[in-house]
């Protein structure tokens, strides 16, 4: 039986607030990128954010003005595709898994940014990796790409959990409740950190 890790990433955060669901946001969001982003993601996204979670990974959500998800992933996408990889090649070069010739950003053949730490890591999802089925992509902000065959949810407990998923030494664990920072909406606000509930660690 799969494990599934959306309902323990839940079950870590805590209830979530769901204040910013629209999917006519997510719908004009998928349209432009071309590709439906993973339920998963989507419903931690819809719950959560826009929020900082245990003080490192950020994610933006589509239907805010501040923080918007889209936004982010267009700027993001222009800044990844603005280096010349014939240069030389990363390490874990995603185009080898991908069988492409091109490493494209922000679009279905390529990789879409999802997330990002103040490491200056950077998660992104590849549509048509993982033989068609999606799969995750993180560099770890040194210009080395790493491939995780899994969804986002389980990605997410592994990262929470401490496991390397993102990139060699990268585990973290924070003992304790996981601590939720909502991003402020308006100049000044200094919104609350709350937490989920208590983990036993």
């Amino acid at each position: 039986m799969r494990e599934n890790y959306l309902e323990r990433v839940l079950d870590m955060l805590g209830e979530p607030l769901g204040r910013y669901q629209d999917p006519e946001a997510w719908r004009e969001l998928e349209g432009e990128l071309g590709v439906s982003l993973p339920t998963d993601y989507k419903k931690i996204v819809d719950g959560y954010a826009p929020v900082l979670i245990n003080k490192h990974l950020s994610l933006g959500h589509p239907a805010t003005e501040r923080w918007n998800l889209g936004e982010w992933m267009r700027r993001t996408a222009d800044s990844w595709s603005q280096i010349d990889w014939d240069e030389g090649e990363p390490e874990g070069d995603p185009r080898i898994s991908l069988g492409v010739p091109d490493l494209n950003f922000g679009t279905p053949d390529g990789l879409i940014p999802l997330a990002s730490t103040d490491r200056g890591e950077v998660i992104f999802y590849a549509p048509r990796g993982g033989r068609g089925k999606g799969t995750l992509f993180v560099e770890d902000g040194e210009g080395e790409f790493f491939e995780y065959s899994m969804t986002f949810g389980e990605w997410l407990f592994r990262w929470l959990m401490g496991d390397e998923v993102a990139g060699s030494g990268s585990g973290a664990f924070y003992p304790g409740p996981v601590s939720l920072s909502d991003l402020p909406m308006a100049a000044g606000e200094r919104p609350p950190t709350r937490y989920g509930p208590s983990r036993g660690m």
